[in-house]
């Protein structure tokens, strides 16, 4: 299955174009990529994140809130530690943390990383 997923995501952006997400994209996938970005957030921010996406609401019940970043933490350390594609960070991957970001600061940031890259 594996072998048959990477086949068709490297066609896909081969044929289209593309801007690609996922935990082995910049190692695997496409480790020959013009540019590759590593965008994280410690999972405690992940976790904030997580909960309002589900529950609409600013304010979290801690103790879900736990249970949600002790889950982001559990699946982090299980993909790292996956002896096929595991996750880490291409050694030519731009690191971008996000913690101090909202959504918009971090195209920004994105962007003129491309920008800088490719002088555009």
């Amino acid at each position: 299955m594996r072998a048959a997923l990477l086949k068709r995501q490297r066609e896909f952006a081969t044929e289209s174009g593309a801007v690609i997400d996922g935990r082995d994209i910049g190692t695997v996938v496409f480790p020959d990529a013009d540019l590759k970005l590593f965008v994280t957030a410690s999972a405690a921010v992940r976790a904030v994140r997580r909960y309002q996406q589900l529950h609409g609401v600013e304010t979290p019940v801690q103790a879900e809130l736990d249970a949600l970043e002790a889950e982001i933490e559990a699946r982090d350390r299980k993909d790292a530690e996956r002896p096929v594609s595991p996750l880490r960070k291409a050694a030519d991957a731009v690191l971008v943390e996000t913690d101090h970001l909202d959504a918009q600061a971090v195209l920004a940031h994105a962007l003129s990383i491309v920008k800088a890259r490719f002088a555009v």
